[in-house]
């Protein structure tokens, strides 16, 4: 079949592509290699769509109870789930494919269209220019498969009432609940959503107390390093910098047991120095409050020996003919930190200060490893959650002892959509987005 060499044969070439994929490239375009893998991709879909109907209804479903089978004979709901989700990725790729195959077309007839020939490229030329579709192509699907669905069942499941005791797969099935556990959670005016409201805030303001204190913290013993002509100062920033190398994970085991209110080292020193009387015992970890503000001393006492590197290695690169003319202005060290030190060294690591943020709202070792989210407080009974516990550390719980899945996704979410907009922000302003290149 011939086509216009005016562009007047675009609708009719487009429509068959919609119609069929490939069809075009077999009928007016004589790509036949083309047009036979895209035929045959539809062809495939086709012939799955029973297996894809049964999937999706499974999904919509998530199975239905059967108490008089066994429970491994009984419809497992988060298997539907994750089946579901892998169909529904399959359905992209293939809708991808097709847009492919339709813009395809209409791109072999434009290219008729100017030079009046078809493209009769032979089969390594066309293998070759597919190639970079063909390369990229394990990526995508891997990136589909290991990291899109297993977010989108995390998200999916927020939605669900998966929990114990009884909505918990094989033995129970799992139902849609829609935005109930979002509502029960925030607005629902119980011990959840009390809790959430205490730990929601606690979170922020650990995550704001812990990542300035840290900040503000390494960038004083940097600018005292580097100003004061301490003689010694490369052993003081390897001595600085050992908290920050050494995990964390015996750091703050050494810290709890230093803190422990009965037989802690820091008790009993204070009792020998004479400063509090014999046998009274500080509640270092044993009264919320207290046991906050002891979180983010020692968050300090871990975490400032890497911003203070950092500061460091920031002042290094600021050039010395400005404090040479700032001194010779009569600008004193306190003018010189404010004006110059100060505001060069925030320019360059403000979009580390914002991860930073976003890296202590998910610090779960900190908060775990040092005081297990206790002591326990008015609404523990009900949520298990503690007195120092932040969202991420409540999760755990929620799911590793309460197995209440639903408001953990529900939680991970939120977390999601607070997190997300400070993500964005630091990957644009990065200078491999900005430039396009790495």
């Amino acid at each position: 079949m011939t086509l216009a060499l005016n562009g007047s044969s675009e609708k009719k070439v487009t429509r068959t592509a919609v119609c069929f994929m490939g069809l075009s490239h077999l009928l007016y375009l004589k790509e036949y290699l083309k047009g036979i893998i895209f035929a045959l991709i539809e062809i495939g879909f086709i012939g799955c769509i029973p297996f894809i109907a049964g999937k999706i209804k499974d999904l919509i479903t998530l199975g239905d109870p059967h108490p008089e089978l066994a429970a491994r004979y009984r419809d497992n709901s988060t298997y539907m789930l994750i089946d579901g989700i892998l169909v529904l990725a399959f359905i992209f790729i293939f809708v991808a494919l097709y847009v492919i195959s339709v813009r395809s077309a209409k791109k072999s007839y434009g290219i008729y269209c100017r030079t009046g020939r078809y493209s009769s490229q032979k089969i390594s030329e066309s293998l070759n220019n597919a190639f970079p579709t063909f390369g990229i192509a394990p990526c995508v699907v891997m990136l589909l498969i290991f990291v899109v669905v297993p977010l989108v069942f995390s998200i999916a499941v927020a939605f669900t009432n998966y929990s114990s005791p009884y909505h918990l797969t094989p033995a129970k099935t799992v139902d849609w609940v829609g935005a109930d556990n979002f509502i029960s959670l925030i607005f629902g005016g119980t011990g959840w959503s009390a809790g959430f409201a205490r730990i929601a805030v606690w979170t922020l303001v650990w995550a704001v107390l812990s990542t300035f204190t840290c900040y503000f913290g390494g960038l004083i013993v940097a600018i005292q390093l580097q100003e004061s002509g301490i003689r010694f100062s490369p052993v003081f920033r390897f001595i600085f910098i050992l908290p920050y190398a050494v995990p964390s994970v015996i750091t703050m085991l050494v810290w709890k047991n230093m803190l422990n209110g009965t037989f802690g080292t820091i008790n009993r020193t204070l009792w020998a120095l004479g400063i509090v009387k014999h046998g009274t015992v500080i509640p270092w970890l044993g009264d919320a409050t207290l046991a906050q503000i002891m979180c983010i001393v020692v968050n300090l006492w871990a975490g400032f020996g890497y911003f203070m590197m950092l500061s460091m290695g920031t002042m290094t690169a600021i050039p010395k003919d400005l404090y040479e003319a700032a001194r010779i202005d009569g600008a004193n060290n306190a003018q010189v930190m404010r004006h110059i030190t100060l505001p060069l060294v925030l320019f360059q690591t403000m979009p580390l200060i914002i991860m930073s943020f976003t890296h202590n709202i998910n610090n779960f070792g900190i908060i775990y490893f040092l005081t297990g989210g206790e002591p326990t407080v008015a609404d523990t009974t009900t949520t298990r959650a503690g007195g120092t516990d932040i969202l991420v550390t409540w999760i755990y719980k929620l799911t590793m002892n309460l197995m209440r899945y639903d408001f953990a996704s529900v939680i991970a979410v939120l977390i999601f959509v607070v997190l997300a907009p400070f993500a964005i922000y630091q990957f644009k302003n990065t200078k491999a987005y900005k430039e396009g290149e790495l």
